[in-house]
């Protein structure tokens, strides 16, 4: 089943930007600019992950650079294991780190999960964890 390339099932159609499997077989999530994640935004991006993962364990890299805010109920569910074999987090703002690091500080995440604020560093990590596991 194709993955739309925006989300057209959120009031307002805008919670996510894009969601695609690039090149080097990694999915990229990138979140609208200024959203607030709640949980069913949070689970209509993790099911649509595991579409485009069809069984596979692929790394994922989360865009998260200018989301506002990511509710308690959205945390839960990122809390859940998904197809992702390991998840890059990508900001670009002290805001950021700060969402990020709560996350990751309060939740144990299903897989290695880890935050960047350079795309280049966020998927050498995502292909090292790739290689690591073959």
């Amino acid at each position: 089943m194709p993955v739309p390339d925006r989300d057209l099932e959120t009031p307002g159609g805008s919670d996510i930007e894009s969601l695609e499997l690039d090149p080097n077989g990694i999915l990229r999530l990138v979140w609208a600019r200024g959203v607030s994640i709640d949980g069913s935004g949070a689970q209509l991006a993790m099911d649509r992950v595991n579409e485009l993962c069809e069984g596979r364990q692929l790394p994922l890299l989360i865009d998260m650079a200018t989301t506002n805010s990511v509710s308690r109920p959205a945390r839960a569910v990122f809390s859940q294991r998904c197809d992702a074999s390991a998840i890059a987090l990508l900001g670009s703002s002290p805001v950021d780190r700060v969402i990020a690091n709560f996350f990751l500080g309060v939740h144990t995440a299903p897989v290695p999960t880890k935050f960047f604020t350079s795309q280049d560093e966020a998927v050498n990590w995502l292909m090292s964890q790739a290689d690591a596991r073959e």
